[in-house]
């Protein structure tokens, strides 16, 4: 199994976005943004013009993570501008698939979000309809959050689903991914990992990067 590692920038130097980035390239997979609009979650953080610039300034997929209200409006103006993976909340439509559809027209992979309250069965047989099912081992909002042990096992439910449909879809967790739970995650059947301290709290992100990959792998 392939991993993906993807530092969230949430934890970066916000006013050198561009030179955070950079630190991570050609060691990470993806950049993690995480779009919060102080209405889906209480806090704020980038929009599309930031976004906008990081394409401009990076050769990093982008990895766009809306924690934003009206999906359906705001998602594909980011597959537009050319992320590499929009994912949006299940909580915050009433109908994931219309929004999956119309992120992957606009010319992205398009992800389905689970947060920490919101129990996995109801959105399994949705599953072909997305490229990426990513779970919430914290609650939305907030980074440096602890990692939720218990959470894993919406991971366990989906990857059983996963490879019972034989389905083409990364798993992907984010929230206190680190060097202690990176493991437990990808035994889970995660194979995709946001991780925001554990990259940006390190003097050598791409040393960290390498690190965490290492860690995910099964032993043999």
């Amino acid at each position: 199994m392939s991993y993906i590692i993807a530092p969230s920038i949430l934890s970066a130097d916000f006013a050198h976005l561009a030179d955070e980035v950079a630190t991570i390239e050609g060691a990470a997979d993806w950049a993690h943004v995480d779009v919060m609009d102080n209405h889906f979650v209480p806090n704020l953080t980038f929009g599309l013009p930031v976004v906008k610039s990081l394409l401009a300034a990076t050769t990093l997929p982008l990895d766009c993570h809306l924690m934003i209200e009206n999906p359906d409006r705001w998602a594909p103006g980011y597959a537009e501008a050319g992320a590499h993976n929009v994912t949006f909340h299940a909580e915050a439509t009433g109908d994931p698939v219309a929004v999956a559809r119309d992120i992957r027209a606009a010319g992205a992979l398009a992800g389905l979000a689970i947060d920490r309250d919101t129990p996995m069965e109801p959105y399994l047989e949705l599953l072909p309809e997305f490229d990426t099912l990513l779970i919430m081992t914290i609650k939305a909002g907030f980074g440096g959050q602890s990692f939720i042990p218990e959470l894993l096992d919406k991971v366990r439910l989906a990857r059983k689903h996963v490879n019972a449909g034989h389905l083409t879809i990364r798993i992907e967790v984010d929230g206190g991914i680190s060097g202690d739970t990176i493991g437990l995650a990808a035994e889970a059947g995660a194979d995709a990992f946001v991780a925001g301290t554990a990259v940006y709290n390190e003097p050598d992100r791409a040393a960290a990067v390498h690190r965490l990959r290492a860690l995910a792998a099964p032993s043999p």
